[in-house]
């Protein structure tokens, strides 16, 4: 069996960071987040226009006809380059929608959240509709004071039935965003490694700097094998997806923020910094890490599933 990416999945990939590194590099991020709308609207038909909005959607209904395995892809991406936009909540909840409503997400006409409890919905201020356990609803309530800029929780206006259906899909690609961040915090630290110096050597000889490094490698790749073990159940709605997907979101979810930890203390003071991007990755994995239950939640999930 094949586990790698085809060619066109890593075309995919390497057309995803191209854009992103361009067109969201950390300091347009920064001042997206710290800005009242809180991400760049005209983005949206951008992505719409890459096809990256109807990856998972028919061609019919004028998607590219891909699949999950695709759109892990770049949820990946979109975490590792902190965009701030209402990508996830989109796409998780695509495959719930009409047709028609489809076609209208996949263009950009529509942007669509969800809500996994009955109340709180990421990115609230910036979609136009949410789907719940009972159908969809306007994107009507107050925006919440959190800590991530990035992604701002909404508190709908009037309670609705929670979407508990769209929960697999959503930790599954919660997962995929934390590998990102997991992913580019340890780039961040390698390169502080590589290029800061004491004593006339680069601080990455020292036992205090590479050890914690090496585990963020290890942290970050196991996190990688679970997220897309995750997708290809979710791809192939395989009946370990629910357990999988509660899995990975835990473990990946758990090691973006131990990754982001010890990035910021391998960075020193400046780690410490509000001027430096690190933060603010730190941030989204403590969301991530909070959406829809702590890894503790979904620990106990997978244990009774094992013991029966």
């Amino acid at each position: 069996m094949d586990f790698a990416f085809t060619e066109e999945q890593e075309q995919l990939r390497r057309e995803a960071r191209s854009f992103l590194s361009e067109r969201f590099p950390a300091e347009r991020v920064a001042g997206l987040a710290d800005s009242e709308a809180g991400w760049d609207e005209q983005s949206w038909a951008e992505l719409a226009e890459l096809g990256w909005l109807g990856v998972s959607v028919s061609e019919e209904a004028g998607g590219t006809g891909l699949g999950f395995l695709e759109e892990a892809v770049l949820h990946e991406e979109l975490g590792r380059a902190l965009y701030p936009g209402p990508f996830f909540s989109t796409l998780v909840v695509l495959p719930e929608l009409g047709p028609e409503e489809q076609a209208d997400a996949a263009s950009g006409k529509t942007r669509w959240s969800f809500t996994l409890d009955g109340s709180l919905v990421p990115d609230l201020a910036i979609v136009d509709r949410v789907l719940t356990g009972d159908g969809s609803v306007a994107a009507e309530g107050e925006t919440l004071e959190t800590m991530d800029a990035t992604r701002r929780f909404g508190r709908l206006t009037e309670p609705a039935a929670p979407a508990e259906h769209l929960r697999t899909r959503a930790f599954a690609a919660l997962a995929l965003e934390a590998v990102g961040i997991s992913q580019r915090a340890l780039e961040y630290a390698i390169e502080h490694a590589k290029t800061r110096e004491q004593f006339g050597k680069p601080i990455g000889i020292y036992q205090a700097i590479s050890h914690p490094i090496s585990d963020s490698y290890v942290d970050t790749e196991l996190s990688r094998s679970l997220a897309y073990w995750a997708a290809w159940c979710v791809a192939e709605n395989d009946e370990q997806a629910p357990l999988v997907a509660a899995a990975a979101k835990a473990r990946a979810a758990e090691a973006a923020v131990a990754v982001c930890e010890r990035a910021i203390q391998v960075h020193g003071g400046i780690g410490f910094t509000w001027e430096h991007p690190l933060h603010r990755y730190y941030k989204r994995a403590q969301w991530i890490e909070a959406f829809g239950g702590y890894p503790a939640v979904q620990r106990a999930e997978v244990a009774r599933h094992l013991v029966g």
